[in-house]
């Protein structure tokens, strides 16, 4: 059964935003409202514009913590109890959780779906290769605790499923649902200019900034970075070479990838990407590192790089940038490649793992989990 109406987690400091706008806005078409319940930093006015366009969407702005953010789990014991507090008001049926600590300890009848886009532990073990830290291990013991809880757990792609089987001994099956966009209604392209562009949280060191900025000394084109480069938890980054545009709002930002000649993504650990994909929509030729996501995604769709070579990058870049013919195959290829993620076929598994959420531990259907409550 699907249900009338999602209450979604989500947050306005990354990625995460993008997904669940979106995604929201592909629900509030099949007929699904949704109560978008941010966490963390509140949204911008842009951001909160950007929910006001939807049909069928409300945003709840709560004064809850993300778990990354957190010094300790004492700060985030109120927040299940407040989410389902926050379903009961808004009459959600189904709980979308997009952090799965959002999940640890939780008590409702409703289904309870997680979505783990990325989490600390696996960000660890693809940054350092060693165990996590003793001070984070709390982390790691809310994430099981979540998924523990969960009825249905969901990944963006096979790579993170199999990241997630590695990093925690108690998750359920792992549910692949792959990210999406909606594709472009007009087909027409601008030419495209001599410029590199990327686009990410340039604070957080998976991501790769120095790579970034080293690449911009040795190849032609001009370099861009659109993204924040200062995150809420004092990490920060300077960029020297390439051109640092901040946090953009989403129209500009989507305008630079149509305009862009290449787009670059040199990151260390994603577990999606979806900057690459609105990227590949848009027709840009994409020069990726070389990791176990991007190969799974985009394989025969772009060139890789070894995310810790700054030379081997460049020439990866270099070579596109000389290689008219070759830049417009590879962004031909990488549209193509992109026809994949689209709402629809999102929407087709996102509700196969409703369903099975939909049947708890006793075997309730959704109706009679509502019932209960």
């Amino acid at each position: 059964m699907i249900p009338n109406r999602v209450m979604m987690t989500t947050d306005a400091v990354g990625g995460v935003w993008r997904y669940s706008v979106d995604l929201a806005g592909s629900l509030n078409e099949a007929g699904i409202e949704v109560v978008l319940a941010c966490l963390g930093p509140a949204p911008s006015e842009d951001k909160r514009r950007e929910v006001e366009a939807l049909k069928a969407t409300r945003l709840v702005a709560l004064d809850l913590p993300l778990d990354w953010m957190a010094d300790g789990p004492e700060a985030l014991d109120g927040v299940p109890s407040r989410l389902v507090a926050l379903a009961d008001e808004t009459g959600a049926d189904l709980l979308h959780l997009n952090l799965p600590s959002q999940a640890a300890g939780m008590e409702t009848a409703r289904p309870v779906v997680v979505v783990s886009h990325s989490c600390v532990v696996t960000w660890w073990a693809a940054m350092r290769g060693e165990p996590l830290p003793s001070e984070w291990t709390w982390q790691r013991d809310l994430n099981e605790a979540g998924f523990a809880r969960a009825d249905a757990v969901i990944a963006p792609s096979r790579a993170h499923a199999a990241a997630l089987g590695a990093a925690y001994a108690s998750t359920r099956p792992v549910r692949t649902v792959p990210n999406a966009i909606t594709p472009p209604a007009q087909k027409r392209r601008s030419p495209k200019q001599p410029f590199v562009f990327a686009a990410a949280r340039w604070w957080d060191e998976s991501k790769n900034a120095a790579l970034l900025d080293a690449v911009a000394v040795e190849i032609s084109w001009p370099v861009k970075a659109a993204g924040a480069c200062r995150g809420d938890n004092g990490q920060s980054f300077a960029f020297a070479h390439a051109a640092a545009l901040g946090e953009r709002p989403f129209a500009e930002t989507k305008a630079l990838m149509a305009a862009a000649g290449i787009f670059v993504s040199p990151s260390l650990y994603e577990p999606f990407g979806l900057a690459v994909l609105e990227a590949a929509t848009a027709g840009a030729a994409l020069v990726l590192a070389d990791n176990a996501t991007y190969r799974e995604l985009w394989g025969g769709a772009a060139r890789f790089a070894d995310p810790r070579d700054p030379a081997a990058f460049a020439r990866e870049v270099e070579a596109l940038a000389n290689d008219t013919a070759a830049r417009s195959l590879l962004g031909a290829l990488a549209e193509e490649r992109a026809q994949r993620f689209t709402p629809a076929r999102q929407l087709d598994v996102l509700f196969a793992a409703y369903r099975t959420a939909a049947v708890d531990r006793s075997g309730l259907s959704l109706g009679a989990a509502q019932a209960a409550e």
